[in-house]
């Protein structure tokens, strides 16, 4: 990300000649963005003390699920991927990871053998307990600047902002004809 972002004066300048550009647009998207890509370093250096990624992170999260307890709906590499959004075979390295790690493992389902379902150890849960309230601090801290409006209003600007993020044609509607 660009370490300084363009004035707004820039961006007004560099819309006379793209007049697609829309200057408050651009200026809030780059702000977005870098707000993103600062929050995500900063959180990494919590990841690296624990030994986690972001997608370890998630995994061990989704398996946590606090408010619905344990094994209540039982995990699935495939449902894990689906959730956090990354691919089988990526959903399949990071369970490997926390599996040598003793945090998660894998069970054969007692009904069909063939799926298996992905859970904490007692050593897992007990990493989560333990790292939570550090995470949670960290976030609070990141957050701190904003009143309790502020952040009601935060989550329903972003919450717009990801209903305008329709799904990207691909590439064989890209090359169909418009009449």
């Amino acid at each position: 990300m660009l370490k300084d972002l363009p004035r707004y004066e820039c961006l007004l300048q560099a819309s006379e000649e793209f007049p697609s550009l829309d200057p408050t647009a651009c200026e809030a998207f780059l702000h977005l963005l870098r707000t993103g890509d600062d929050v995500f370093e900063g959180i990494s250096d919590f990841f690296t003390e624990h030994n986690l990624s972001q997608g370890r992170f998630t995994v061990l999260m989704l398996l946590q699920r606090p408010c619905e307890g344990p094994d209540v709906h039982p995990a699935t590499p495939a449902s894990l991927a689906g959730e956090s959004r990354v691919t089988r075979a990526t959903m399949t390295g990071l369970i490997d990871t926390l599996e040598k790690d003793g945090l998660v493992i894998r069970e054969a389902d007692k009904k069909d053998r063939r799926t298996l379902h992905v859970r904490l150890t007692p050593q897992g849960s007990s990493f989560v307990k333990k790292m939570l309230p550090e995470y949670f601090r960290r976030v609070s801290a990141v957050i701190s600047p904003l009143t309790e409006s502020e952040r009601k209003q935060l989550v329903r600007l972003l919450q717009k902002i990801q209903q305008g993020l329709a799904p990207a044609p691909d590439a064989s509607e890209r090359a169909k004809p418009k009449h």
